[in-house]
């Protein structure tokens, strides 16, 4: 059966860890769905279609290139049941597995329709600095009906905030923040970007 992974992200700008997950998993899984979305439980301050082009771009600099990766703006839903519907329509005989940073795993719980959402797919925790994951809130997970697993990888230390708010030029990819500049998406971009 073909082990697709789901990774969506509301990342505001997608960073180079992102792209360090995005690549960890393309050799974990058969196949790697990625897009961009709406997090009901914050704002946003760009549009979907800038975030979905920074993924692609982020994407394309994956080095060496991998042919294993989508974007696939068509999952992108604010509520992931619906993603996951949309996916299993896409790939009804793929065993998918939903992607989540440990910042999320908290919140999991309140999504939409979570028990209906963990009984279509596994969950891929993805730690993330700063981010425990408590076994309390696994075992509330479980309780739900999750089938949960987490990575055994780490990501860079890196982040949509940081950039937004100190322009750190460490969190992006080259081609993203080329992209930022000429579309001046964010504040403060009298800058030249560094390459």
């Amino acid at each position: 059966m073909t082990k697709i992974a789901l990774f969506g992200t509301s990342a505001d700008p997608p960073t180079s860890g992102h792209q360090a997950i995005i690549n960890w998993l393309s050799q974990q899984f058969d196949w790697v769905a990625v897009w961009a979305s709406d997090n009901p439980f914050k704002s946003h301050q760009t549009p979907l279609e800038h975030r979905h082009t920074m993924l692609r771009l982020l994407i394309s600099e994956i080095d060496p290139p991998r042919h294993n990766i989508s974007l696939n703006p068509e999952l992108s839903s604010p509520r992931t049941l619906e993603t996951v519907t949309k996916a299993h329509a896409a790939w009804p005989d793929a065993e998918l597995t939903l992607i989540i940073g440990s910042d999320l795993v908290k919140q999991l719980p309140r999504w939409y329709r979570v028990e209906e959402l963990l009984r279509q797919v596994d969950l891929l925790v993805v730690p993330r600095p700063g981010y425990l994951v408590e076994d309390s809130s696994l075992e509330a997970l479980r309780r739900l009906g999750g089938k949960i697993a987490i990575a055994d990888f780490n990501p860079p230390d890196v982040s949509s905030t940081a950039y937004r708010e100190r322009q750190d030029p460490t969190s992006l990819t080259t081609t993203v923040k080329n992209y930022i500049h000429q579309t001046q998406l964010y504040e403060c971009q009298d800058a030249v970007p560094k390459r």
